[in-house]
């Protein structure tokens, strides 16, 4: 049965599309817009030659399937030139940065040939999370916001485990009460859960957003994904045609943990909270961070013998305000941090003033690979799955939802749009034997698309 997501719960963040990355890569606003415009050198040549221009735009020997990365700001010019171009023949994916509602309408064609994919809250915990959302604040949580709440009460977990405000400590807990081969407890039975670790022993955090198990990276080692389709010119939703949970190459989480929870009673828990109450995400940001208190706030009204003191810094989407407010928590004694939301503040974040410090990341919701790839000696952990995981999931649709055995990518010219493509390509083709005629950058913000598309349309030929 297909139900409807309101443009608040695109996981693509419509309401961001002015800002080229904020949608992107999860909530990419620094990743995404800083390197749309300045990595272009190879874009103009290759979109001006327009391969094969003179053979035929009408795509008959192109690929099955065109795979666009991007955001609705660039999408909707790009769009126009692919429809004004093509008959739509072609199967179109697209992943989360461009689930805008809107776009059909400002497109002009209902882009029936078009299938997305897009992060969920599909973990085993998550119905309990939004009835405790619900009734503490009297509103339906958004986006990312399952995320949050599974970072925080993840740290809150990992640092009563280790019984001391230390991040190497706490890092070292983060495994033991996350992944599997303990007693299991969701947001519904938080309490239950400190108080279980305060005792030493081993539990596995069940979450909202996943089962919230950390792989070798500190990504979660699965996810669960929507395959949604837009409704049309007029509509204020997608439909989501069914949510999947998707593994990644190590489902049962791997990396350093501990043998052991000293835990203990009677003392106070640290943890920061660094995500955007003001900026281009304050509105999004604002329900995060109120995700964030929510287990904080479940151990503190509790009666068990122990605080948890949760200290906010505004990031306000800005990378220097965001390694400002980070160096205030960590000057303020705080082990570990539920942050930051965009790649383009967390990266510069997590390199300058986390790692150097030993204090532990976690964000509900920066998914560039460049996250997975930094050198942060494990200190650097995520609840909203890289992009390494949606590349394999876009391959997989590919494949085995749509039937396609050849593909051309179009990736906006960042990294944000490299990466994927670059993920998406290597996984359609090594895993399921798919064939990948082209990957062709485009820029943001052109007046016209024309060149890109006729190339990717006439790819394999």
């Amino acid at each position: 049965m297909l139900k409807t997501v309101g443009v608040a719960g695109a996981i693509g963040l419509a309401g961001c599309s002015g800002n080229g990355g904020d949608g992107g890569d999860g909530m990419d606003d620094g990743d995404g817009g800083d390197g749309g415009d300045g990595m272009d050198d190879g874009d103009g040549g290759d979109g001006g030659d327009g391969m094969d221009g003179g053979d035929g735009g009408d795509g008959g020997g192109g690929p099955d399937l065109l795979t666009v990365i991007g955001y609705p700001e660039s999408g909707i010019q790009l769009f126009r030139d692919y429809y004004a171009a093509s008959d739509g023949a072609e199967d179109i994916l697209i992943p989360d940065g461009l689930q805008d509602p809107s776009l059909p309408g400002q497109v002009g064609n209902d882009m029936n040939n078009v299938t997305g994919t897009a992060p969920a809250a599909g973990g085993p915990n998550q119905e309990a999370f939004s009835s405790l959302y619900q009734d503490t604040y009297d509103e339906t949580p958004g986006v990312f916001t399952s995320q949050s709440y599974d970072s925080a009460a993840a740290l809150i977990l990992a640092n009563v485990a280790a019984g001391e405000n230390d991040g190497t400590a706490i890092r070292d807990q983060l495994r033991r009460i996350a992944n599997p081969d303990g007693t299991s407890y969701g947001p519904g039975e938080f309490v239950d859960a400190v108080e279980a670790v305060a005792n030493g022993e081993n539990i596995n955090y069940q979450g909202a957003s996943s089962a919230v198990n950390f792989d070798q990276n500190g990504d979660p080692a699965s996810a669960a994904y929507q395959i949604w389709e837009f409704a049309g010119q007029s509509a204020d939703s997608v439909n989501v045609q069914e949510t999947q949970n998707f593994e990644g190459e190590n489902p049962d989480g791997a990396g350093p943990s501990a043998d052991s929870s000293p835990g203990g009673l009677g003392r106070e828990v640290s943890v920061g909270i660094l995500l955007p109450e003001t900026g281009d995400l304050a509105s999004t940001g604002q329900p995060m961070i109120r995700a964030a208190e929510l287990p904080a706030q479940q151990v503190n009204e509790s009666d068990l013998d122990l605080t948890v003191n949760a200290q906010f810094e505004d990031t306000n989407t800005s990378p220097d305000q965001g390694v400002t407010g980070a160096e205030s928590l960590v000057n303020a004694g705080v082990p570990a941090v539920c942050g930051t939301a965009s790649s383009g503040v967390n990266v510069p974040v997590c390199q300058e003033t986390l790692i150097p410090n030993e204090v532990v990341g976690c964000s509900p919701s920066s998914t560039a690979l460049s996250v997975t790839n930094l050198e942060d000696d494990d200190y650097i952990f995520r609840t909203a799955p890289s992009d390494q995981l949606q590349g394999r999931v876009m391959a997989q649709v590919a494949s085995e939802r749509l039937g396609a055995s050849t593909a051309a990518t179009l990736y906006v010219n960042n990294d944000y749009g490299q990466q994927l493509s670059n993920r998406f390509s290597s996984v359609f083709e090594d895993t399921f034997d798919g064939e990948v005629y082209d990957q062709i950058s485009f820029n943001i913000g052109e007046s016209s698309y024309s060149n890109v598309i006729e190339q990717a349309l006439t790819s394999g030929n």
